[in-house]
């Protein structure tokens, strides 16, 4: 038995604006420098990744990616100073909350274990 951990930021109405795709996606756009090459890169359309950012900076209030326009391809972006840490904040938020998710698993398993154990024998 594993245990699946999945953490969403809600907004007022319950609808998800920030997970883990959403962080994923920019930390690639960070490591590529564009945000189409990020979404070709993690196989979701541009519109799609366009909208995940666009929802996001929309409930933050903040922009997290700042567009270069100009170019051939005018597709260039990079995350601002408020992305960085956001990106920062919320990878170490993701790791701390499923570490500390695994003490009352492992509680539970132990005890499912026993109730098992003493049906199993009863």
């Amino acid at each position: 038995m594993e245990l699946k951990v999945k953490l969403y930021l809600t907004d007022d109405k319950g609808e998800k604006f920030m997970g883990i795709g959403v962080l994923w996606l920019l930390e690639k756009t960070d490591e590529l420098g564009s945000l189409l090459k990020a979404a070709k890169d993690m196989t979701i359309s541009y519109t799609k990744a366009y909208n995940m950012i666009k929802r996001l900076e929309e409930e933050l209030g903040f922009a997290v990616l700042e567009r270069k326009k100009g170019g051939v391809s005018r597709d260039g972006a990079c995350l601002t100073a408020f992305g960085k840490e956001l990106v920062k904040l919320y990878r170490t938020f993701q790791l701390e909350a499923k570490e500390r998710v695994m003490e009352p698993y492992n509680e539970f398993c132990s005890a499912l274990k026993e109730k098992m154990e003493e049906y199993d024998n009863g």
